[in-house]
């Protein structure tokens, strides 16, 4: 078994040590030997990294709040990667805050993606460009923008990403909007002045040497998308352990033969022995993905979905939906979070294997988008996910199979309008 560390790879019995202590925690050496060997087989190219702190962070409050410390103590760079950056009070505060850091001689480079930023004014853009900070729009809409790069309307970068000095990065599903200033159980007040639930959603906060392999991410897509040049910075400061936990980063790109984030996920799936929990905001499986979560609850795995009671997208709820059937009578439990708009992505498998990212469980994320997910092995954080999972659960309804067999002929019409969609979605 094979790890990296803040000084490079990791000698085999050290390798050995770390599993021991892993082995000792978790009171099952065979699953996490199995986890700990799927994981070696895949991502070759992202390492598994030792000695890194982690931070789980719910809901946009407490994100923007952790976001902005960082922030504020910036010294060197900040890369901002993110697929909506708004124009409201909150994306307003990071405006002024970007802009203030750029004019104290931090370099701030920032990506947003085409379609996500739509609704926001070119002068938002405009404003930040004039005070110093490098914008890439990626993949913009209109072919013109695009310059010498290839034209693919339909890649979008999906990705939330903020790495700064080089130390300290946010991954997750949180965006740069209003729509998260409140959290899950709040309501907040929209431009035209009606009231909205607030958004539950995860974020994750990362120090140590696994930074280094994010910041590679960040500059690899200003790379290919042919940002303009950026300042010299010490964008890869020496990091040090700072922290027990095992994280690996997994960025996937439209281009890929397969998503790596996918893969790993569906291959969690396929050899978990004890649960699966899954908390997903756009939920439109493809058959592996079905197959999958079939397959492990017919061997006797507890199979359990947390997903949305109510959703920013109809098809995608529908669609999602069309699926109940089939996974409800293999013995999944499916649960719908009610009194708020569920936009998280995550997934916690056995006691010993997590992750948190951007990527939603639909055909988009897996063909289309541009995605970056952390894995995180070990029974310390773990134990987080569970507990926040227990606690969106209990916020939850279950859907009853029996109930849901009586469900109205237009229901069953919606789901299988929305079902013949579901590649697009």
């Amino acid at each position: 078994m094979a790890f990296e560390s803040a000084h490079g790879p990791v000698s085999t019995q050290r390798s050995e040590q770390i599993i021991d202590t892993l082995e000792d925690a978790s009171g099952d050496n065979a699953i996490l030997k199995k986890h700990l060997a799927v994981e070696e087989a895949l991502n070759q190219d992202s390492p598994l990294v030792l000695g890194n702190k982690l931070r789980l962070l719910q809901d946009g409050p407490a994100t923007y709040a952790a976001m902005f410390a960082a922030l504020r103590a910036a010294r060197h760079s900040i890369n901002l990667e993110t697929y909506i950056f708004d124009d409201g009070r909150i994306g307003n505060e990071f405006a002024d805050l970007l802009l203030a850091k750029q004019a104290s001689g931090v370099q701030v480079n920032v990506i947003y993606d085409s379609v996500g930023c739509l609704d926001t004014p070119a002068e938002f853009f405009d404003r930040l460009r004039d005070g110093g900070i490098r914008i890439l729009e990626f993949n913009p809409v209109n072919p013109a923008n695009a310059h010498k790069r290839k034209w693919r309307l339909n890649n979008r970068d999906h990705r939330k990403l903020l790495v700064v000095d080089g130390r300290i990065a946010f991954l997750g599903g949180i965006n740069i909007s209003e729509t998260y200033s409140t959290g899950s159980f709040s309501r907040s007040r929209k431009k035209d002045g009606t009231s909205q639930v607030g958004w539950r959603d995860t974020q994750l906060q990362l120090e140590g040497p696994v930074v280094a392999e994010l910041q590679k991410d960040f500059l690899d897509t200003w790379t290919r998308q042919k940002g303009p040049p950026l300042p010299e910075k010490h964008y890869f400061p020496k990091l040090v352990t700072v922290g027990n936990e095992i994280v690996r980063a997994i960025a996937s790109e439209s281009d890929d033969p397969a998503s790596p984030i996918y893969l790993t996920l569906l291959s969690a799936i396929d050899h978990a022995e004890r649960f699966v929990h899954l908390t997903n905001a756009y939920f439109v499986p493809d058959p592996q993905l079905v197959r999958a979560l079939v397959g492990a609850a017919r061997r006797g795995v507890d199979v359990q979905l947390i997903l949305p009671g109510k959703s920013d997208s109809w098809l995608v709820f529908q669609a999602g939906r069309s699926h109940y059937t089939e996974l409800l009578r293999a013995g999944i439990r499916i649960y719908e979070r009610r009194d708020t708009v569920l936009h998280a992505k995550t997934a916690s498998i056995d006691g010993i294997w997590a992750t948190i990212g951007s990527t939603n469980l639909d055909w988009r994320s897996y063909l289309h988008n541009d995605e970056i997910n952390a894995v995180i092995l070990g029974t310390h954080f773990s134990r987080q996910m569970e507990a926040m999972f227990d606690q969106d659960r209990a916020a939850s309804t279950l859907i009853e199979p029996a109930r849901w067999q009586r469900r109205s002929p237009l229901l069953h019409l919606e789901e299988w309008v929305a079902r013949r969609f579901e590649y697009w979605l």
